[in-house]
C-alpha cells in the first residue's frame, strides 16, 4: 500500500469565498486560477446553475508545500467546538517573552481581518493563543 502524498483540508461553512479569502490572508495563501475556459471566478460562478453558485471556493499555498484548503457551503450552521483545528505556527523555536510577543503580534494582525481572540495561554515559558475565524471555527496561534 502506498502512502498518501497530498491532502486538502475541508471547511464546512456558510460563505465559502469570504472564508477562503480570510484564510488566504492568515496563511499567505492565494486563490488559484479559475477553472479552464473562464477568465475570472465571477465568470465561472455566473455560468453555474443558481443553486450551485458560490457553493465552494479554495485557496492554495503558492509554494506548493502546504495543503489546499477547500471551503464548501453547507446549510447548517456551526453547532459545537471543532474536533480538528489548524495551528498557525508563528512561534516555532521561541520561548518565554519572545514567543509570547511573536504570537501576540500575529493575534494583533489577524483581529482586523475579523478573527476573534478567545484567550491567551502563557505559563512563563510556553504560549498559545486560541482564536476563532470569521465563521467561528477555532484555530490556535502557536
Amino acid at each position: 500500500m502506498s502512502s498518501v502524498k497530498q491532502f486538502q483540508v475541508t471547511f464546512d461553512c456558510a460563505e465559502p469565498e469570504r472564508l477562503a479569502r480570510f484564510w488566504c490572508e492568515v496563511l499567505g495563501y492565494v486563490v488559484p486560477p479559475p477553472p479552464e475556459g473562464f477568465a475570472t471566478w465571477d465568470q465561472y460562478q455566473r455560468s453555474r446553475p443558481p443553486e450551485e453558485r458560490d457553493a465552494w471556493f479554495a485557496c492554495v499555498d503558492p509554494s506548493g508545500v502546504g495543503p489546499r484548503l477547500y471551503f464548501q457551503r453547507v446549510p447548517e450552521g456551526k453547532a459545537a467546538k471543532n474536533r480538528v483545528h489548524l495551528d498557525v505556527r508563528v512561534g516555532t523555536g521561541l520561548v518565554g517573552e519572545e514567543r509570547l510577543a511573536a504570537l501576540d503580534a500575529e493575534r494583533a494582525r489577524l483581529m482586523p481581518l475579523g478573527a476573534v481572540h478567545v484567550r491567551t495561554l502563557y505559563d512563563g515559558n510556553d504560549a498559545c493563543i486560541p482564536m476563532q475565524d470569521i465563521e467561528g471555527n477555532e484555530f490556535c496561534i502557536d
